[in-house]
C-alpha cells in the first residue's frame, strides 16, 4: 500500500526534476543580450536586400526570445537610398524626413507586415538613414515581431 502512495509522489519528483535540468541546460535562457547573427538573416527577416553598393557596419545582431529584435547598419550610395525603399517597401507610406526621432536621421520609414521576401517573418521594420556626405548614407535597419 506504501508503494503505491509513494508513485505519485515520485513521478511528480522526476517531473521537477527533469524540468530543472532541461531549464539549467539551456544557455538561452539566461543570455540577455543581442548575440551576433548573419547580416543576409537579418535583412531577409525585414524583407529586404542589400542594396548594390552597399557594405555592412559592424555585426549584425538578434535579441529577443518570444519576441526577435534584429538590428543591421550598412552604407550606401546616397543617391540610390529612396529607390531602394520604393522598391523594398512599395506598400509603405513615404519616408519622412522629420521627426524621425532616432539618431541624427535624415529620412526614416516604417513598414507593418513586410512581406517582399520569403524569409521575411518581422511585423514592423524600421529604417532611418543618415546622409553623412554628398555621396555616402548610413543606413540603420531594425526588424521585430510584435
Amino acid at each position: 500500500m506504501a508503494a503505491i502512495l509513494l508513485l505519485p509522489g515520485l513521478a511528480l519528483a522526476g517531473f521537477v526534476a527533469m524540468i530543472a535540468i532541461w531549464v539549467l541546460s539551456d544557455d538561452d535562457l539566461f543570455e540577455s543580450g543581442p548575440k551576433p547573427v548573419p547580416c543576409v538573416d537579418v535583412l531577409h527577416f525585414g524583407g529586404a536586400e542589400l542594396p548594390d553598393g552597399a557594405e555592412m557596419v559592424g555585426e549584425c545582431e538578434e535579441q529577443g526570445f518570444q519576441d526577435l529584435y534584429y538590428s543591421a547598419r550598412f552604407r550606401m550610395p546616397r543617391a540610390d537610398v529612396e529607390e531602394w525603399l520604393a522598391l523594398t517597401y512599395p506598400f509603405a507610406p513615404l519616408p519622412e524626413t522629420d521627426g524621425c526621432g532616432v539618431h541624427d536621421a535624415d529620412l526614416c520609414l516604417t513598414a507593418e507586415d513586410p512581406a517582399g521576401h520569403p524569409d521575411a517573418g518581422a511585423q514592423v521594420v524600421r529604417v532611418s538613414v543618415e546622409y553623412e556626405d554628398a555621396a555616402t548614407a548610413l543606413v540603420r535597419f531594425s526588424a521585430h515581431t510584435l
